[in-house]
């Protein structure tokens, strides 16, 4: 007997003058009336066609049956012979932070992206018609406290001052215990506390409630001592262990959203979330930005040690997620891809980044909004 139920990840809202229905599951969206809505409102839970056939009897049974056959293919409806087991949600970990946060981090995955040379084209035009929104606010009051310089000296604001996203290397390989390094001053555990709630614990980085939600998977290309392929970091026990043999640069780069500047990085770190670390103390969906800062606090950390260490960083949210996560072996639910990045070593002919690979470097001139400051203060 063929039964009918409203998609789990289905969600419906205004845009412009339609109202539309969005399965963030499947990434498939599409205009909706009110008659749609009625009788996705009426599958809420397992119907049989008999039962749709009844409740909406005023539409020739023809129709009905065409209409339900679209909202199957466009996956608003699930359609099933046997009625699934109760545990069989997929997406029922997720339940206490949804739909804001399921919403957002499921639609958002596997985007498509355009090549670097034709958004910088693009951009370019853009900016002649729009101009980006000024880089800093600006009050207009006079009453101002100035204040004593920055003090530049020491290692680590010799660090934080020298740190630039790179997206060319010389092509050597990264030593083993440079990878080391990075690996254990950012993502390794350097102590455990005992808490009320157990065993918490202790990294360089910050993370909300302690949880540390963030897994690192690094794919190696040109690390000395290591053999190419994909391993996962033992943060505990500060060990690599094999996921799989080989990596190529067309695979790196595909798993890159296609950016060829990093195809022949010698190592490329992925972060992944386990989101049950997060969801078991805040069962609420704010908690799902709280992932996302962890993950940034994560890769600032690595880029300022990777800095440290006379390499060149980089780091990047444009991801081939599900392929990644398919090649992992992680089911992209409770485990799924969040962010990444990478090193190299520094190309001989550049000192400075960004797009070191273009004829120029960006040229250090002062924008115009600070120039017209400097002038007003002038008169």
């Amino acid at each position: 007997m063929i039964r009918v139920r409203r998609a789990r990840a289905l969600a419906v809202a205004w845009q412009d003058s339609a109202l539309v229905a969005h399965n963030y599951w499947s990434r498939q969206s599409a205009p909706v009336s009110p008659l749609i809505v009625d009788i996705l409102d009426y599958c809420d839970e397992w119907r049989t066609l008999t039962d749709v056939f009844a409740t909406f009897a005023s539409i020739p049974r023809q129709n009905l049956r065409q209409v339900l056959g679209l909202l199957v293919m466009q996956t608003f409806l699930d359609r099933v012979t046997a009625i699934p087991r109760r545990d069989g949600d997929p997406l029922e970990s997720w339940k206490a932070w949804g739909p804001a946060a399921e919403f957002f981090h499921f639609a958002t995955k596997d985007g498509s992206y355009e090549s670097e040379r034709v958004t910088r084209k693009r951009l370019a035009r853009k900016a002649r018609v729009e101009p980006p929104p000024p880089a800093i606010k600006i009050y207009s009051t006079t009453v101002r406290t100035a204040l004593p310089p920055a003090n530049g000296s020491g290692d680590l604001q010799a660090v934080l001052r020298a740190r630039r996203t790179w997206r060319r290397f010389n092509g050597a390989p990264i030593d083993i215990g440079a990878l080391a390094t990075l690996l254990g001053l950012t993502w390794g555990i350097q102590e455990w506390a005992q808490t009320a709630i157990g065993p918490c614990a202790l990294k360089t980085s910050p993370s909300g409630g302690a949880r540390h939600p963030i897994e690192v998977y690094l794919f190696a290309r040109h690390v000395s001592g290591i053999t190419r392929g994909v391993y996962y970091y033992d943060p505990d026990t500060h060990e690599l262990v094999l996921v799989r043999r080989g990596l190529t640069a067309k695979r790196l780069e595909a798993y890159l959203a296609g950016q060829s500047c990093y195809a022949d990085a010698p190592a490329v770190f992925v972060m992944t979330a386990v989101f049950a670390r997060m969801q078991w103390r805040y069962e609420f969906p704010r908690a799902y930005r709280v992932v996302l800062l962890d993950a940034g606090h994560l890769c600032q950390t690595f880029c300022l040690v990777a800095t440290a260490l006379g390499l060149a960083p980089f780091c990047t949210a444009a991801l081939a997620d599900s392929r990644i996560e398919h090649d992992l072996a992680i089911d992209g639910i409770t485990e799924s891809v969040i962010y990444a990045c990478g090193v190299g070593q520094r190309p001989h002919d550049a000192s400075w980044a960004p797009w070191p690979d273009t004829p120029s470097a960006p040229r250090r001139v002062p924008p115009a909004w600070r120039r017209m400051r400097a002038r007003s203060r002038a008169s």
